[in-house]
């Protein structure tokens, strides 16, 4: 068993598309957990070919590679969070599902819809697969309102609209809905609601283009802060903090748009 005085970080499990740019998916998953002093694993679902510029193409790996990588590390090491982000495909979603179903750690449903370019992520297809199968499974699921209106047909247009948003996605059967309305006008506000309880968090609106990961980052955030302890709402309100920060400096690369920095609490 070897020294039994070194203490076992919690473990979280993201499943997820690999991004070469390093700046979101499975790379921003990782340094986000070794930030919040997680020990991060990972399911590889797609490698993309991006940049800072946009998504040059993308190769989903087959199911049963998904599956396999999901019952090495879950059947061996365990999970006590588990964040899934860009599944492209009906039966990637389906794979996922099934095997996160009947697992006992909170899941974490990013439901990746389209880039910060505007690529698309998700086949058509898989968003019907995403809907009745995946986020039935989540603990708390993450959209933004391009993606809630994805999954909804709820478009919203002001503050006002955000627990309309909510109340459609619980509806698919999460447990809690984190409805993301950095897109609205004026300040940034997010609702967080299990359909009782209900929070707003808002944060500055920083004036930086750079966020490329900012929702990878914010659901592996969630998902670290739920495997050390904290429950939903602190959590979320924690992650909050973590990825405002990394905003705050995110940095150019490239010609286009930068990543958020993983490690601005290391920073002098």
């Amino acid at each position: 068993m070897g020294d039994m005085t070194v203490s076992i970080p919690p473990r979280v499990l993201t499943v997820a598309g690999s991004d070469s740019g390093g700046g979101a998916g499975i790379q921003a998953d990782l340094k986000t957990m070794l930030a919040l002093g997680v020990h991060g694993m990972s399911v590889i679902a797609a490698v993309t070919a991006q940049n800072s510029l946009g998504v040059q193409g993308y190769w989903e790996l087959p199911p049963e590679a998904v599956r396999a990588q999901l019952d090495s590390v879950l059947g061996d090491i365990g999970a006590q969070a588990v964040k899934t982000g860009m599944l492209a495909s009906p039966a990637l979603v389906e794979t996922v599902a099934g095997a996160l179903a009947s697992y006992p750690a909170p899941v974490i449903v990013d439901p990746v819809g389209v880039s910060k370019h505007g690529d698309t992520l998700l086949a058509p297809e898989a968003v019907e697969t995403l809907r009745t199968r995946l986020l039935p499974v989540a603990t708390v699921v993450t959209p933004n309102l391009w993606e809630v209106e994805q999954l909804t047909s709820v478009k919203v247009e002001d503050e006002d609209g955000l627990r309309r948003a909510a109340d459609a996605v619980l509806e698919l059967g999460p447990t809690w809905a984190l409805i993301k309305g950095g897109h609205l006008p004026g300040r940034p506000v997010d609702l967080l609601t299990d359909g009782t309880a209900e929070y707003r968090f808002t944060a500055d609106r920083l004036d930086n283009r750079h966020t490329h990961g900012t929702g990878c980052t914010l659901a592996s955030a969630i998902a670290s802060h739920l495997a050390l302890g904290d429950d939903v709402p602190v959590a979320v309100g924690k992650a909050k903090e973590y990825v405002t920060g990394a905003i705050a400096r995110g940095f150019p690369l490239g010609e286009g748009i930068g990543p958020v920095d993983h490690a601005w609490q290391w920073r002098p």
